[in-house]
């Protein structure tokens, strides 16, 4: 399924035009994409089910929380939508993002992991890198999601040592994979279906992370 060129066309123009009478005077128009938008989010969700657990999907809303933002602009410029995995046993989670001018792009991983399992994916890491280096530098892998990025502390995080072998992992506080897509991308007949196949290929990398954030280092079940 392809994402419909008016998705980008409206957002291009209320980007030039992002004030309340603006867009009231265009609420038809808008729902209407809304729609159409949501239609593609909800059959990446069925494809999404097909192989794998979803417990929640979320659209997100096209008015900006301004409260304590300097960016006072009433309006996305974009379509959000995240899909959650079943919790406790699986971890992880995925989100398309669908804006015009090249910048729409999907992402997977953790993206705020509270402080236990950010303390145990970093102890994991400190033990034994090797696994999760197999997984994240396998050819397959890295020519869907390329390198795995995300905000890091400057040396090394209370209780770890910066001269660790592992260290590039260990400071990481988020453990995100992304990929881009053009307009021409996101207009293809087959662009819902590549998204899916991409986030079917980041597999490998939830089974782990799942695994390790189930268990304790001794690798015995925390689940009840």
């Amino acid at each position: 399924m392809a994402i419909p060129k008016s998705i980008l066309d409206f957002f291009n123009k209320l980007e030039k035009n992002n004030d309340r009478d603006w867009f009231n005077a265009h609420k038809n128009e808008f729902k209407s994409i809304e729609a159409e938008a949501k239609k593609a989010y909800l059959d990446l969700n069925d494809m999404l089910s097909a192989h794998d657990e979803i417990d929640q999907f979320k659209m997100f809303r096209i008015y900006r929380d301004v409260r304590f933002s300097k960016n006072k602009l009433p309006y996305k410029t974009h379509f959000g939508g995240s899909f959650h995995r079943k919790k406790p046993e699986l971890r992880g989670g995925y989100y398309l993002h669908i804006q015009p001018n090249n910048e729409s792009f999907i992402a997977t991983g953790f993206w705020e992991p509270n402080k236990e399992d950010l303390f145990r994916i970093r102890k994991e890491f400190e033990q034994d890198d090797s696994e999760i280096r197999k997984i994240i530098t396998k050819k397959t892998f890295k020519n869907i999601w390329g390198e795995l990025v995300g905000d890091e502390v400057k040396t090394a995080p209370k209780g770890f040592s910066k001269e660790h072998k592992a260290i590039d992992l260990i400071k990481k506080k988020q453990f995100i994979f992304t990929k881009k897509y053009t307009d021409k991308e996101v207009t293809s007949a087959n662009f819902i279906k590549d998204v899916d196949t991409a986030f079917k290929g980041i597999r490998p990398y939830f089974d782990y992370m799942s695994d390790v954030l189930t268990t304790d280092l001794n690798g015995v079940s925390m689940l009840k």
